[in-house]
């Protein structure tokens, strides 16, 4: 006759037994808890892992920006044009990191305000060249140069060969009307090319030329009136480069502004970070199985073998989740079963990484290092005694 154990419960009543499916019930719900689990934590780490890459683009440009400047502070100021280069394609990048930067929204708005200013005084400027130009078209010998040159209808084989950049009043006037990129931005280009078309013709035709004769003419009246115009145009590239240099320097303000919050921000998302490592250690910890006494041993084994400096990093492990733990004196003595789950498993992660970081690299010696791993053996030999005495004396 088969024998039925009957599990009691809390109260004293007896459990009836659980059948086979509703066993196979429960372990099946264990299962998917456990693959629940399992699937949250790594959706934090994959978290974890974007933000620390987030963050590793910021810290590298903060970086780069300090060695940068400081490379400046030793060999003195930059080149202003190469400066404005740097601190553009620094806010380029830092506005497409953070949109809602302020200083980045700033310079937005600043650069181009100057740069509409700049553009109507230099208009007027242009204006009163165009004045200039219609005054050298109304004169009777520029007929020869208000079309561009019929090459072929004036059978002028090698024309190209000799003027590398032919150019004609028509053409500048089409330019100075275009309302695209393709227009002049400023009036020293066209007063360039206007000169152009003259000295064009006195470099192809002969002296003893009409065409050389009427484009020498013409050439000296440009230059004339050019030098009425020439006091303006002196005074605007001077306020144009005063402007720049203001623009740079507020581009640069801005820009350190922006470093420092980054910076600042880099380090609350390292805080961050760190914090929820914590959690997802503690939550690992909790999962994970108990220490055995053998793991203890070989881990205190590890801890003797470490240099002093690890040594001191592992008293600052052990403080961190012990605030009573006095990490002074000659000697420092810590149990290791007193120690939580948590601390163990990172004295172990660290006891590893600092043993292959010494095998590595080349080994140390010296008396103070020696000492120090002494005093941890006997610190780590003396509280096994004291834990021996008490389980012989109970």
């Amino acid at each position: 006759m088969a024998t039925v154990l009957v599990a009691e419960s809390e109260n004293g009543k007896p459990t009836p037994p659980l059948s086979s499916s509703a066993a196979e019930k429960m372990n099946h719900e264990e299962e998917n808890t456990e693959v629940t689990d399992e699937l949250r934590f790594k959706r934090r780490v994959d978290e974890l892992i974007s933000k620390v890459v987030e963050l590793e683009q910021k810290v590298n440009e903060v970086s780069m920006f300090y060695t940068s400047k400081r490379k400046e502070d030793i060999k003195g100021n930059p080149d202003p044009k190469e400066k404005e280069k740097q601190v553009t394609n620094s806010n380029s990048n830092n506005n497409a990191n953070s949109s809602g930067n302020n200083s980045g929204t700033k310079k937005a708005v600043d650069g181009p305000r100057t740069q509409v200013v700049c553009s109507k005084r230099m208009q007027e400027l242009m204006r009163q060249f165009g004045t200039i130009l219609r005054q050298i078209s109304q004169h009777k010998w520029a007929w020869p140069f208000m079309e561009p040159v019929d090459v072929k209808g004036l059978g002028l084989h090698d024309y190209y060969e000799v003027i590398k950049k032919p150019m004609d009043l028509c053409t500048i006037r089409n330019l100075m009307e275009a309302k695209d990129d393709t227009g002049y931005t400023n009036v020293f280009d066209i007063y360039a090319d206007a000169r152009l078309i003259f000295t064009n013709a006195m470099t192809y035709n002969d002296e003893r030329n009409d065409i050389h004769v009427m484009a020498k003419t013409l050439l000296a009246k440009l230059e004339e009136k050019w030098l009425l115009l020439w006091p303006k145009v002196v005074e605007e590239e001077k306020k144009q480069k005063e402007e720049e240099t203001h623009a740079l320097a507020n581009m640069q303000i801005a820009h350190d502004a922006s470093m420092v919050k980054m910076a600042s921000d880099a380090e609350n998302e390292l805080n961050e970070i760190v914090s929820r490592l914590d959690e997802l250690r503690e939550t690992v910890v909790k999962k994970s199985r108990k220490w055995s006494t053998d793991e203890k041993r070989k881990l205190g084994a590890g801890l003797s073998a470490l240099s002093t400096e690890d040594l001191n990093k592992v008293l600052e492990i052990i403080a961190q989740s012990n605030p009573n733990f006095q990490t002074l004196g000659e000697i420092v003595e810590f149990d290791m079963d007193a120690q939580s789950e948590t601390t163990l498993w990172r004295l172990k992660f660290f006891v590893k990484e600092a043993l292959e970081h010494q095998a590595k690299s080349s080994p140390r010696s010296g008396n103070d290092s020696l000492k120090r791993r002494q005093e941890i053996c006997d610190a780590l030999a003396k509280t096994a005694r004291k834990r021996n005495r008490k389980l012989f004396s109970s």
